[in-house]
């Protein structure tokens, strides 16, 4: 929020957003992943929020002060291996694991994958058309399902289809609509290899049908 009033030309605070950042530099618990608080959770919030808004809020400030042009390369090194993981978390029919809070954002819980293909941030091992294979299948998983939309067109509370019991106290139908983050590379123009690269197989069904593929690492960064 104190990024959005600085760039619209507002007054920001200073005090909210730095110690925002600094939290963060703090919470990181190694490759590529934040704790959701002081203590790590398993669930996809390092997608939905972590790694969007400290990429975006070093964007516009990530030349203001030394420890901000430390950070900023780190973010965007550990955004780029996030990135790696989710593909590599995204079976050939678009399922992945239901695992921790907001499982109704449904497919923007794959928000990380999807801004790293925005911003040109994917690793070397993960074309372009690898992350659109990926993401289309994600997308097409979690919006197609039978009853996943009311009569009257609106999204419903689930992940493949009327799953009221996924729903937590903070869902609403409106909040339902973070599943459209999964959709950011609908910003590369139509030129891009995010979609003029031919279609690719993900790096689980390239691994599930004996492809011989280079070991995975984890990201070697310091605090």
């Amino acid at each position: 929020m104190e990024v959005f009033l600085h760039r619209a030309g507002e007054k920001r605070d200073d005090a909210r957003l730095f110690e925002g950042l600094r939290k963060f530099v703090g919470w990181y618990v190694g490759d590529g992943l934040y704790g959701d608080g002081a203590e790590f959770h398993w669930d996809y919030y390092n997608a939905l929020v972590i790694h969007p808004m400290l990429v975006e809020a070093l964007d516009v400030v990530g030349d203001e002060a030394p420890e901000w042009k430390t950070f900023q390369p780190k973010v965007r090194e550990r955004l780029t291996r996030f990135a790696a993981i989710q593909e590599r978390l995204v079976a050939p029919d678009g399922s992945y694991p239901v695992i921790g809070r907001s499982i109704a954002y449904r497919c923007g819980a794959f928000q990380g994958l999807a801004l790293a293909a925005l911003r040109h941030q994917l690793p070397a091992e993960v074309k372009p058309a690898q992350a659109r294979a990926a993401l289309t299948a994600v997308i097409r998983r979690t919006l197609v399902a039978p009853d996943t939309f009311d009569d009257r067109g609106w999204l419903r509370i689930g992940l493949a289809g009327h799953q009221p019991g996924l729903g937590e106290a903070y869902i609403s139908t409106g909040s339902l609509y973070l599943c459209t983050a999964a959709m950011l590379p609908l910003g590369l123009p139509a030129n891009d290899p995010f979609w003029s690269e031919p279609a690719a197989r993900t790096t689980w069904e390239k691994t599930w049908s004996g492809e011989n593929l280079p070991v995975d690492h984890a990201l070697k960064s310091p605090r």
